[in-house]
């Protein structure tokens, strides 16, 4: 696919998108692919990036020179594919030494455990060409709150992206704010509370963003309105977009599957302000449906970027002199026709 056909945009996503099925209720009810033939459908389903974890690359507790050696390799199927790496993130969510958190562990040994695991992941990103580290903070909360004390526990968060932006002077930080599960209660539930600390390291300029559709709605928020403050703050550098059915789990639905109109915003929004032409990507945190059979298991990747293209469309096709006409003479219901319309194709 040529950026054309992609209308400006580069898509991506990360290789946990292609899922077994298996959730918290039951096992996998389809066959795991392997890593390779999930990076030969990339292309094929019109997407340019990849997005890793740490441990997708190679396993976490390699030595250096193993790593150096499996880094090398992946890097070379991803150059025979055509394909760049967007973000890396490490993930200190799942490891026993995190079960109290990663950087607001009561523990000093498991903190410092946390810290070089990042530090590791920002050796993987500079030998994969990405300077873009994700940082989600999913285990920086508490079950009860009188577990950690949470002054402190902001203060040992910046403390840790201060770590990583001393090591590395190339990298960004991309925070990305979810309000619970698999804690409790997470620290940092939204983006401003991200974009706040961000003032307060020693390298404001490297840390941004990156918003996520469904953790924005299972914060009660509007993520147009996530993604437009970020914008304004000249601070949203990725997006994870999908679709959430209330205020339950995160679901990880295909984009715009669940609410249209709130996908039109987002795209709306993006499309406004130009998201895209400073190199910035739209992925895509998608997982198919526990019922899906094993040949369609990319569908909903598929589905989720066409969506959005669309959606493009229908942002494009706007009369924006009559859209600023109507906000002028204060005529919403008038707006709100003409947006509804255009949604259905009826003009």
């Amino acid at each position: 696919m040529s950026r054309a056909d992609n209308k400006g945009y580069r898509f991506t996503f990360g290789p946990w998108n292609v899922s077994t099925g298996a959730d918290m209720f039951g096992p996998a009810v389809r066959r795991e692919l392997p890593f390779s033939k999930i990076i030969r459908l990339y292309k094929s389903l019109g997407y340019d990036g990849v997005q890793f974890h740490d441990d997708d690359v190679v396993p976490a507790d390699w030595g250096v020179s193993e790593t150096e050696k499996g880094v090398r390799k992946v890097k070379r199927i991803l150059d025979n594919e055509g394909l760049f790496v967007e973000i890396l993130a490490p993930r200190l969510w799942e490891h026993p030494k995190t079960i109290d958190g990663a950087y607001t562990s009561n523990s000093p040994r498991d903190r410092k455990y946390a810290i070089e695991r990042s530090k590791r992941c920002v050796d993987i990103a500079r030998m994969l060409e990405t300077r873009n580290i994700v940082l989600w903070l999913a285990r920086e909360g508490t079950y009860i709150r009188e577990a950690k004390d949470p002054v402190t526990a902001v203060g040992r968060i910046v403390d840790a992206i201060n770590a990583l932006l001393e090591y590395d002077s190339e990298i960004r930080i991309l925070l990305e704010a979810k309000p619970n599960e698999p804690m409790d209660q997470s620290y940092l539930p939204t983006a401003a509370h991200m974009i706040g600390i961000a003032y307060r390291t020693v390298d404001p300029d490297r840390v941004g963003v990156l918003i996520e559709s469904a953790h924005a709605i299972l914060a009660g928020l509007d993520p147009s309105d996530e993604m437009a403050y970020a914008i304004w703050h000249g601070k949203l550098w990725s997006v994870h977009l999908n679709d959430q059915n209330g205020l339950k789990f995160d679901e990880d639905k295909a984009f715009g599957s669940v609410d249209l109109r709130r996908a039109f915003n987002q795209v709306w929004v993006l499309e406004r302000a130009g998201y895209g032409s400073q190199g910035e990507c739209v992925g895509f945190d998608v997982k198919p449906m526990r019922t899906t059979k094993q040949a369609d298991i990319t569908k909903h990747l598929a589905n989720s970027r066409q969506f959005f293209l669309d959606l493009v469309d229908v942002a494009r096709s706007l009369d924006n002199e009559l859209i600023e006409q109507l906000r002028k003479n204060r005529d919403y219901e008038e707006l709100e026709r003409y947006v509804i319309g255009a949604l259905m194709g009826k003009h």
